[in-house]
């Protein structure tokens, strides 16, 4: 049960009317019989809430960012018509700040055997799978004195899905694929690559390329044309260990991990290369393997989606044992983690050769831009020790991607916003040169 502000005024009036009118006890109980009768008889002809029926239908899953709306249908089975406020509750990240009040509030007016739809509008503010709340609902009385109330379940659930910010990079990157696919004048010759077509010989061409023997069958000289090799197996690994954890500007790595793996993810497969994706820390966080292309970034970003940094120390020899496990034929290993000197030095460098001895590997790392803030701070004896331990933190990184060069490992360190156009010219400068 619940009283209403009505309530509280009649019985602030009642309590004047005793004092001027009639004081004593005699006054107190017939004023506050009154209400009472008053309260009983508005609970009594009140719609009961327990037997309400609740649906829900609508969205599924959104991407961060965007908006989704999940309708709630109530049915009332009962013989009284229901005037009621309903709350439909769901987690605070669910919502912008500051507007949950608005968005998750309804009000009712049901006749009796019939039902309504309402539509709660969501916008999520984290990825992740959100689930729905208790449903609690006030049915008020024909006075608004009082009002019966009762929760339900309603389950619901909502993932929301990585905003993929870094598609907008696609078209520029598409159009550099398609030159070094041979679909424009732009033709390579590199370690792995396949033979395309003959044409015939231009000035300046590399004379190695010249077809001998279609030479003597023709008139002119005939040269080879070469295009990327595809078909190559691409294995995207994110490190969703401690140092993923760490925020960089509003959002952790990971989540800038993520967006780059995924416009990696879909420029390989427009080159026509087999790419999988697994999650790892101390055990297999989650794994997409053998997708078509076209099923392969729903299946990307769902799979990404709930995933959160584990507060753990990498477990560097079981990812790499993963790794070779998952890629039996030599691939490209895209790793994608920290460049902190301490845990790369005593966990993943020790044991990169088993990987650099079979497969291609590139590592891409998520830097802080604020390193780069502080490191050009001198307006006070605070900002400059802030420049120094940041400047000290840069040269730390340059020599650990230094020593990862030595190994002959591809090393990509940059912004958030950089990471994920950065990431996928190293792929193509790796497949332009034939390393794929």
């Amino acid at each position: 049960m619940a009283l209403t502000g009505r309530t509280a005024l009649l019985a602030a009036l009642g309590a004047l009317a005793v004092g001027l009118l009639l004081p004593g006890w005699n006054g107190i109980l017939l004023v506050e019989g009154i209400l009472l009768f008053g309260i009983l008889c508005d609970l009594a002809l009140a719609a009961p809430v327990r037997k309400l029926h609740f649906t829900r239908s609508g969205e599924t899953s959104v991407r961060l960012g965007e908006t989704a709306e999940v309708v709630l249908t109530v049915t009332n089975p009962g013989p009284r018509p229901l005037r009621a406020h309903l709350r439909d509750a769901w987690p605070p990240s669910s919502w912008y700040p500051g507007t949950e009040v608005a968005a998750s509030r309804h009000r009712l007016a049901i006749p009796p055997a019939e039902r309504r739809r309402m539509t709660t509008t969501l916008h999520p503010t984290r990825r992740g799978d959100r689930h729905a709340e208790r449903v609690t609902v006030r049915s008020y009385g024909p006075l608004g004195l009082a009002a019966r109330q009762g929760s339900h379940r309603v389950p619901w659930t909502l993932r929301v899905l990585p905003p993929f910010h870094s598609r907008k990079h696609l078209p520029s990157r598409l159009a550099r694929l398609r030159e070094l696919d041979g679909r424009t004048s732009v033709l390579i010759r590199g370690q792995g690559t396949e033979f395309d077509s003959l044409r015939e010989y231009i000035p300046g061409d590399d004379t190695r390329s010249i077809d001998w023997r279609a030479t003597a069958r023709r008139a002119t000289v005939a040269v080879r044309t070469w295009r990327p090799e595809r078909d190559r197996h691409i294995l995207i690994v994110l490190d969703t260990g401690r140092t993923a954890a760490g925020r960089v500007g509003d959002a952790p790595r990971l989540d800038a991990a993520m967006d780059a793996a995924l416009l990696l993810a879909v420029l390989a497969g427009r080159a026509g290369d087999r790419v999988d994706l697994l999650a790892y820390d101390r055990r297999v966080r989650t794994s997409v393997q053998g997708r078509s292309a076209r099923d392969m970034l729903p299946a990307l970003v769902n799979a990404m989606a709930p995933l959160e940094a584990e507060l753990v120390e990498s477990d560097a020899r079981g990812l790499v044992a993963t790794v070779l496990q998952r890629a039996t034929q030599r691939s490209l290993v895209v790793l994608l983690t920290g460049l902190d000197a301490a845990p790369m030095e005593q966990g993943l460098l020790p044991v990169l050769p088993q990987l650099t001895h079979r497969h291609e590997v590139l590592i891409a790392s998520v830097a802080d831009p604020r390193i780069e803030e502080m490191a050009r701070g001198r307006g006070s004896v605070d900002a400059v020790y802030a420049a120094a331990a940041a400047e000290q933190a840069r040269v730390e990184r340059r020599r650990v991607a230094q020593r990862l060069s030595r190994h002959n490992i591809t090393v990509v360190d940059a912004r958030p916003a950089d990471i994920a156009p950065a990431l996928a010219d190293a792929y193509l400068a790796l497949k332009a040169a034939g390393r794929l």
